[in-house]
């Protein structure tokens, strides 16, 4: 087999590599068994409960059941034993993540300790996505009491799902840590990425009956609204892969032949995007929780504050500001707590590496801070109008089959399918140099 050198491999030569390289042709065969596992999971039904009058709740306002159940590729509205799916371990990741900058023990299992430290840092993990798991499915659990046809009683009805939902999330949770050992992509993204792209279908086939009408301002509007989602996925392509490359100095010893002093210069590379797809889950999450506690507890005041953030009420200004300025604000927040400019810093100084113009030290670090702020300011403003504006076209066309795959599912379709791409481009191009070396 003639393979190329000095390029990326081309898609005819992923294919090949695919089908002829033994080892990645199991972990591509492994990796879409066990997603298919994941599929089939969510379609086992937990037992005793009236899916009719659940899917009414849903229509009327569960719009963060709603909100989730994108991720679930439809589990939590089809009440399946996969309904939670990944969302525990993902969201037992983010708490860890987060108290990481505030517990030095879990910063210095992560940063001093090694492979070690790290795998005692993913075992807490799990732990916490086991608790995490049990709470949700607890919580979730109660929602659905009023929905119980079994002639069991309330507590017995709440166990029994509770335990049928976190042994299910922890299934999932184990099987996306196979994928990520023995398979291609990171496990859990790839659960998140097949769960939204399930729900795809649903969507077409409706935007396709709808077309079929043949109104004139009905195509108009299907035909804008995919003008934007495309628009928008080029966008978020340029913003996902878009870095500001800052100029470094790094000094090296010659051994080899003499003894000068020579500079190699490189760069220290800045995402334009670094908190990713998380400020809008998280902005997402905390401005649908008070229209799902409101239509639980039916508290008064919280209804009011309910009506003023619901995206389909006939003026969402309140809700477009709060909604605009929460992404922008975990969006900074987000980024200080993965992106540490002291630390970078530090690290740079104790390789020898400078930034030219710039004194190490504190002045390094203040600069980096200043460069991340204003790459920070840039993405956050991009994921605001990338979030808000699907939504607004969708309000204008009147073209609500793609409701709910936003900006979300579009930035995570995109930054998990490019991830993979070049998981499976670097084996290839190792196979590639394994090649030469034979």
């Amino acid at each position: 087999m003639l393979l190329s050198r000095g390029r990326n491999p081309s898609a005819s030569e992923v294919l090949s590599q695919v089908v002829h390289v033994k080892n990645l042709r199991d972990r591509v065969t492994a990796t879409l068994g066990l997603l298919l596992i994941i599929r089939l999971g969510i379609y086992i039904p937990v037992p005793g409960i009236d899916r009719v009058a659940f899917q009414s709740f849903l229509e009327q306002g569960g719009q963060l059941i709603g909100f989730l159940d994108i991720f679930t590729g439809g589990g939590l509205s089809t009440l399946g034993i996969f309904a939670l799916g990944i969302l525990p371990f993902i969201n037992a990741s983010i708490i860890i993540q987060l108290l990481t900058t505030v517990l030095p023990q879990l910063d210095d299992l992560q940063k001093n300790e090694g492979e070690a430290g790290r795998r005692r840092v993913t075992q807490i993990t799990r732990y916490l996505a086991f608790g995490w798991g049990l709470l949700q499915s607890t919580i979730f659990a109660f929602i659905l009491r009023p929905y119980a046809i079994s002639s069991l009683s309330q507590a017995t009805f709440i166990i029994q799902t509770a335990l049928a939902l976190v042994t299910g999330s922890m299934i999932v949770m184990w099987i996306s840590e196979v994928i990520t050992e023995r398979g291609i992509g990171q496990g859990a993204s790839l659960v998140i990425f097949l769960n939204i792209v399930a729900t795809l279908p649903r969507a077409l086939g409706s935007t396709i009956e709808l077309a079929q009408t043949g109104d004139p301002r009905t195509v108009g509007g299907i035909l804008v609204l995919g003008l934007v989602f495309l628009i928008t996925i080029l966008g978020i392509i340029f913003v996902q892969e878009g870095s500001r490359r800052i100029p470094i100095i790094s000094a090296k010893r010659q051994v080899e032949r003499s003894n000068l002093l020579t500079s190699r210069q490189s760069y220290l590379p800045l995402k334009l995007n670094a908190g990713g797809v998380m400020p809008i889950i998280f902005a997402s999450a905390l401005v649908f929780l008070p229209l799902t506690i409101a239509n639980v507890t039916k508290i008064p005041w919280l209804i009011i504050v309910a009506s003023y953030l619901n995206p389909n009420s006939s003026s969402p200004w309140l809700y477009v500001l709060v909604f605009f300025s929460l992404i922008l604000g975990f969006s900074f927040f987000y980024t200080s707590l993965t992106i540490n400019p002291i630390d970078i810093a530090v690290n740079l100084k104790r390789g020898g590496v400078a930034i030219p113009g710039v004194r190490p030290g504190s002045a390094t670090a203040d600069y980096i801070g200043t460069v991340q702020n204003r790459l920070t300011l840039l993405g956050g403003l991009f994921l605001g109008a990338v979030a808000i504006i699907p939504s607004a076209v969708e309000g204008a066309t009147q073209i609500r089959t793609f409701q709910g795959l936003g900006a979300t599912s579009l930035l995570i379709l995109v930054g998990v399918a490019i991830d993979t791409a070049k998981q499976v481009q670097t084996y290839v191009i190792s196979q590639r140099y394994e090649g030469m070396l034979k």
